[in-house]
């Protein structure tokens, strides 16, 4: 990224809605600069002959832990530390209100 410059963090910064300083540019620049590099990195990993794989699964690997039960909390110790609760349930706020 050989264009990089100090309008890309002003451009980055109204993009992300994030407020910079003019006296921050310098540093988010040179620390950009950095990203870029250490990611251009990746060009240099020899891929050469590898089969690319969508999903671990496809590898045959067998990854994910076994599910094992173990100690839970009883209702009465669970409620106690909810915030609000309606019949022996966590009162949570509603996430679709209906019209």
């Amino acid at each position: 990224m050989s264009d990089l410059n100090e309008e890309i963090i002003k451009f980055l910064s109204r993009l992300c809605r994030i407020e910079v300083e003019e006296g921050e540019i310098p540093a988010l620049f040179a620390d950009l600069r950095k990203i870029v590099a250490y990611v251009g990195q990746l060009k240099e990993v020899k891929v050469e002959g590898l089969t690319p794989y969508g999903h671990f699964e496809e590898q045959g690997l067998d990854s994910l832990r076994q599910d094992k039960v173990g100690p839970t909390l009883s209702r009465a110790e669970f409620l106690a530390n909810a915030p609000d609760q309606v019949g022996g349930m966590i009162r949570v706020p509603p996430v679709i209100k209906r019209e």
